[in-house]
Parts: structure tokens; C-alpha cells; sequence
């Protein structure tokens, strides 16, 4: 069975982009049949790859992020995924507001699956912080990844 997972944050640029790269890696080396995407609430970056600062942190950690784009999460997104990890309130109060009638896939903050105390993945673009929320993210992603091997 694929499962099917996307990752939204303001921009899809920082913090999506990371929870989907370190998602996919991980999850691929469990052994898992993944389809993994990521998005913005906002169209500002459509295209565009991870901030640099962002695939920096990331690849000082392991990771590589270079060929993810930044697309926009829309409706239709409802019905292509099983699952829909918002980085923050915000992102989750956006997503929500899209929901189609009837729709039941479930829209969660991202960190409630994993060990942090916080609620939300702290948006790095103009407070820093990148390496923080790299492993903030690896994290949750290994304590998402042990769930869905259940």
C-alpha cells in the first residue's frame, strides 16, 4: 500500500520542502511505499527550490533538497493524499478553509507526531534557525515513519 503524505507550509520553501526530502529519504530506507509532496498556502514561490539556507542546513545534515520546486496546495489536494502535515495554526487554518464538503483526510500539525514539545515547526525564513528546524524535522519524520511501519 502507498501512502500517500504532503507537507504544507507558508511558502514551500523552508520548512515543507524539509519535512518532504527528510520524509521521502527516511521513509524510502524503511522500506516504505511512499508518495511524498510539498506545498504552500501561498503562490509567491511556485517553481521555485528550497531557499538556499534552508538546502544548506539540510545538506549539512545529510540531506538533499535541490530537486524539489515549490508548488501551491489547492482543493484538489484533498483527494490525492491520505494525509496532510501542516507545519503550523496558520497553515492549518488555510488548508482547512479548502476543504470540500464532505472530505474526511485527515489535516494534522506536523509535531504531534513526534517527541517535540512544541506545536509548530518555527518558520526560519526571517528568524534563522535552519539547522534547528532540520532537526526538528528529522525528528517527527522518524517518529512518522515508525507509525506508519505499524
Amino acid at each position: 500500500m502507498t501512502h500517500r503524505v504532503i507537507f504544507v507550509c507558508l511558502g514551500n520553501i523552508c520548512r515543507s520542502p524539509t519535512a518532504h526530502g527528510i520524509f521521502e529519504e527516511k521513509a524510502r530506507e524503511a522500506g516504505l511505499d511512499v508518495h511524498v509532496e510539498g506545498a504552500g498556502t501561498g503562490a509567491w514561490h511556485v517553481g521555485e527550490p528550497p531557499d538556499r539556507r534552508m538546502q544548506a542546513a539540510a545538506k549539512a545534515a545529510g540531506y538533499d533538497l535541490s530537486h524539489l520546486r515549490a508548488q501551491q496546495f489547492e482543493a484538489a489536494d484533498f483527494g490525492r493524499f491520505d494525509a496532510i502535515y501542516a507545519m503550523d495554526r496558520q497553515n492549518l487554518a488555510d488548508i482547512e478553509a479548502l476543504r470540500p464538503a464532505g472530505n474526511t483526510t485527515p489535516v494534522m500539525l506536523f509535531l504531534s507526531h513526534g517527541p517535540s514539545t512544541r506545536e509548530e515547526v518555527p518558520d526560519p525564513y526571517f528568524e534563522g534557525g535552519f539547522d534547528a528546524v532540520v532537526d526538528m524535522v528529522a525528528e517527527t519524520c522518524d517518529a512518522l515513519v515508525a507509525s506508519l511501519k505499524r
